[in-house]
């Protein structure tokens, strides 16, 4: 531990981890790992897509046209693939185009302006508004609720979901309207919420009548060991608690097929569908039903979607592993951070010393490594413990990402041993 070490084992320590970091800048390497995009090779692997579908072979199972307008709900074949992952019957279905982002955006700016079923009024007219914001989190969903004034709350995750003393406590107040929440795997940590924890969701007394859950399931086949976790069921626990219209569950095929023309999906209560359909239709005639057809096509089926997910894996393993492996070859045992062994995701997440993380994100960049910023895991960018960083290992190479993982380390060890020889100095003065 750094904490444990002489003065002049420290210094020593310090002086060989800048010469390791100066050996590190002096590669001249330009690494990214700041955002969660699928490699190209994982791209490639949809590229059968790109010729579906075939001639003539544009006509649904109902015998609509799908180059034609209207279906704003989707196809009923594209609602009933994925109807098992979304944990809803195909009539809870909504298809959309590729981003689920989207989606949730849209689902925010309709409440604000006409409220939600069960609202008194639309969300804007309220005094006061707030959603509660599991830390670290998903800093786009914190990105819409700045944009539209909406006050965050941040909970703390631990480890199988958020503080549910803390979040029973917080939605008392009726100003709080939402909780946003990644269930599996989450962005960054990949806690995956207990059976107990999405219950008390489910069940917990609210100040708002017109709560509701945005439960954006990103990561639902994004499994990283044979392990495979399940979650319950949030729709039906909700309706089992006497609360339907809680839960929006959102989720996405855009890291499982291609980012840019994946298909969005938005799953509720048939109350909550109905809500959503009526302003959408105001919004589009309809969405791109040959992209529904050639996700059809190309995965058939469910066993075909978690066919093609391994293959996902297979590719994203070793990365994550890289990581972990490097973190614990050079971290193990000093004291100077804790990370998680994600088993799905798309994220490692990161504790380094308080006050450290800024300053591993600045050797990191001087050294031509990008990193997330520090922050971005809170809402408005400001984490008050200047610790936690989001690495991304997806997108690069799996040797360019062996090489980032073992730069990172050396940051954050030497960013560790500055701040102990700090602290001493201060308690010395």
């Amino acid at each position: 531990m750094l904490a444990d070490l002489s003065a002049a084992d420290l210094e020593g320590l310090t002086a060989r981890i800048r010469a390791d970091y100066d050996a590190f800048r002096a590669r001249g390497l330009k690494l990214d790992m700041t955002r969660g995009k699928p490699a190209p090779e994982q791209l490639d692997l949809a590229e059968g897509m790109l010729a579906l579908p075939g001639n003539r072979d544009h006509i649904s199972e109902a015998g609509e046209d799908a180059r034609n307008y209207g279906g704003v709900q989707g196809l009923a074949e594209t609602r009933a693939l994925f109807a098992g992952t979304l944990g809803a019957t195909p009539d809870r279905i909504v298809v959309g185009d590729n981003s689920s982002l989207a989606l949730m955006h849209d689902t925010i700016v309709w409440s604000l302006l006409k409220g939600v079923p069960g609202s008194e009024r639309s969300w804007s007219k309220e005094s006061d508004i707030a959603f509660l914001c599991p830390v670290p989190g998903y800093d786009r969903h914190f990105a819409i609720c700045e944009e539209y004034g909406i006050r965050m709350i941040p909970v703390p995750l631990v480890g199988d979901g958020p503080d549910m003393d803390k979040v029973e406590e917080l939605v008392r107040d009726p100003s709080v309207k939402g909780m946003w929440n990644v269930p599996k795997y989450a962005n960054p940590s990949a806690d995956v919420y207990s059976d107990e924890a999405i219950r008390r969701l489910a069940t917990m007394k609210t100040g708002a009548p017109d709560f509701r859950l945005f439960w954006d399931n990103a990561y639902v086949l994004h499994h990283l060991t044979d392990a495979k976790r399940e979650i319950l069921n949030v729709v039906d626990a909700c309706a089992e608690a006497g609360n339907p219209d809680r839960a929006f569950v959102f989720a996405s095929t855009s890291k499982m097929t291609l980012a840019g023309a994946g298909l969005s999906f938005f799953a509720s209560s048939a109350a909550n569908v109905k809500w959503f359909l009526a302003s959408a239709s105001k919004r589009t005639i309809g969405p791109d039903k040959l992209n529904q057809l050639r996700h059809i096509r190309f995965l058939r089926d469910e066993a075909g979607l978690h066919a093609h997910m391994e293959k996902h894996r297979a590719l994203l393993a070793p990365k994550f592993a890289a990581v972990t492996d490097a973190l614990e070859a050079r971290l193990g045992g000093t004291g100077a951070a804790r990370w998680t062994k994600p088993e799905g995701g798309y994220f490692v997440s990161v504790d380094a010393i308080e006050g450290t993380a800024s300053r591993v994100v600045q050797l990191a960049k001087e050294a031509g490594l990008l990193l997330t910023g520090a922050g971005a895991t809170w809402p408005h960018g400001k984490d008050p413990h200047d610790s936690n960083l989001r690495l991304a290992p997806s997108f690069p190479s799996l040797s360019d990402v062996k090489a980032a993982s073992e730069g990172i380390a050396i940051c954050i060890l030497l960013a560790a041993a500055e701040a102990e020889s700090a602290k001493r100095r201060a308690a010395a003065a």
